[in-house]
């Protein structure tokens, strides 16, 4: 659990640190990406990952700081559609790691940044992986 809110937090600072450069570089290394991380990109990162696909975003859970949240469950939008355990190809509704049918909701005290997912007893917070 450690290992992957240690990696979780090392690709986001990543992002951060990448997104904040000047850009006054002489040397051209690549180009930054401003566009949200994609499921390809997560699991490279971190393999072990528990992700989710919804509205063209990807969602984790196992972050130490969000398990410690007091989330409560509200309105459900949607579900797990399909479960992808080769981390290619996902699209919205798709899991790497929870079963189809797993119920999608929005929490009463946070943003859209946060969902809870529900499936065979067992709840689990899930934080959005965004650019900016």
């Amino acid at each position: 659990m450690k290992k992957i809110s240690f990696l979780t937090i090392t690709f986001l600072v990543s992002v951060l640190l990448v997104a904040c450069s000047n850009g006054n570089s002489d040397i051209n290394i690549g180009t930054a990406s401003t566009e949200n991380p994609d499921a390809e990109e997560v699991l490279n990162s971190d393999p072990e990952a528990d992700i989710f696909q919804f509205n063209d975003v990807i969602y984790t859970t196992g972050i130490d700081w969000v398990e410690e949240k007091d989330l409560t469950k509200n309105k459900q939008i949607g579900e797990i559609k399909e479960k992808n355990e080769d981390n290619t190809n996902f699209s919205n509704g798709t899991a790497n790691k929870l079963p189809v049918g797993a119920k999608i909701y929005t929490t009463k005290e946070e943003s859209d940044m946060f969902l809870i997912v529900e499936s065979d007893g067992e709840t689990k917070k899930y934080y959005a992986l965004v650019e900016g």
